[in-house]
């Protein structure tokens, strides 16, 4: 089992760098696999540091996506756990981020690329914000499954 979940990508993944060519074929330039803020052991996919935007791309599988997440037949209460563990990782992730002042945006692998770098486009062109919107959580339909949208708690 471990050698196997060993040989998943972390990184790199297909999804991720559809995004990352369509991001740099509009111009856009970032960093990638960039520390988060407060915890070094992991890792933002997308980031946008002169914006602060972190971008991520989960996969299905392995965050639980409501679409097309499958929890599979064999040791199904170890992958629930993880699944689980995965999930509050993530949210953590976006707290620690938010916290230090990064705005997150969150797709899972299924959202079509081009959906995906317009909202980046536009969160970093400041589109689709209102002058003193209230910092917090707000939800997008993008590509048939929410992605997650966390504003920064300090003020732009």
């Amino acid at each position: 089992m471990s050698q196997r979940m060993g040989r998943a990508s972390r990184r790199d993944t297909a999804p991720e760098m559809a995004l990352r060519r369509e991001l740099h074929r509009r111009g856009l330039r970032f960093r990638v696999v960039y520390p988060v803020p407060g915890n070094g052991r992991r890792s933002i996919d997308i980031a946008f540091t002169r914006s602060r935007l972190a971008v991520f791309v989960d996969g299905c599988f392995w965050h639980g996506c409501p679409e097309h997440g499958t929890l599979p037949l064999s040791n199904r209460d170890w992958w629930r756990t993880k699944f689980e563990v995965n999930r509050a990782r993530d949210r953590d992730t976006d707290e620690l981020l938010a916290g230090a002042g990064w705005d997150v945006l969150r797709f899972w692998e299924h959202v079509p690329t081009t959906h995906a770098a317009d909202k980046v486009e536009n969160l970093l062109a400041g589109v689709g914000r209102s002058p003193g919107s209230q910092p917090g959580r707000e939800s997008t339909d993008v590509g048939g499954c929410d992605s997650v949208v966390t504003t920064r708690t300090k003020d732009r």
